[in-house]
């Protein structure tokens, strides 16, 4: 699935009016409870839809269900890049980290953010938080570009993700959009933000990879 289908003149047009929204405040978290922290974009945020109908709501679902101790903190923001959230990781970072499943570059990929830039943001922030938390566990949610800047920035910015999953030993979701992405009726009206049916999807893309790392650190 790819974002070719979405005309260059509506994404400046969304960039522009997608709303910021505040999420992810630090708070007291009880030490027998271990904190997932999502850092995204409107997709974490769940643009146009209500807050617990969003993939990380979906998954605090799926761990209640369980009965896992485990909390999840959503801290998407419309409009988000990865330059954003490498200045706001370090309030973030008030609050203990355990799992951090980092959903940024989309957006960095919609303005044709040079690669080298969203690399370094994305690596900054994974480095700041295993600075502050040695032992948190870091997802990276995988992203693909738009074809209007040119097959060459398309295929360098989907290898970002994997080659940071290597680098820092981390989990990979290898495209947080497989099975939404290009689905007009899983899309809202703009064919960027996904429905609630596309959220649900968006959960299990993320929960076949994070469900395994929760049971090994329940364990711990």
């Amino acid at each position: 699935m790819t974002l070719k289908h979405i005309p260059l003149f509506l994404i400046i047009y969304l960039l522009l009016l997608s709303p910021i929204t505040v999420a992810g405040l630090p708070q007291e978290i009880p030490k027998n409870i271990k904190t997932i922290l999502f850092l995204g974009n409107s997709l974490s945020a769940g643009y146009g839809l209500e807050p617990e109908q969003a993939f990380p709501a979906l998954i605090q679902q799926k761990i209640d269900s369980l009965g896992w101790p485990f909390y999840v903190v959503n801290a998407g923001l419309s409009g988000e890049t990865s330059s954003g959230g490498l200045r706001r990781i370090n309030w973030l970072l008030q609050q203990r980290i355990d799992i951090l499943v980092l959903e940024l570059g989309g957006n960095d990929a919609l303005r044709g953010i040079d690669l080298k830039v969203t690399h370094k943001s994305l690596q900054g922030i994974i480095d700041k938080t295993i600075k502050k938390y040695p032992k948190t566990k870091i997802v990276l949610a995988g992203m693909q570009a738009p074809p209007n800047l040119g097959p060459d920035y398309s295929n360098q910015f989907r290898k970002i993700y994997p080659d940071l999953a290597k680098k820092n030993q981390a989990r990979l979701i290898p495209f947080l959009l497989e099975g939404v992405g290009g689905v007009p009726k899983l899309n809202q009206a703009d064919q960027i933000h996904p429905t609630a049916a596309g959220h649900r999807i968006l959960a299990e893309n993320v929960w076949r990879v994070i469900k395994p790392l929760l049971k090994q650190s329940k364990e711990k």
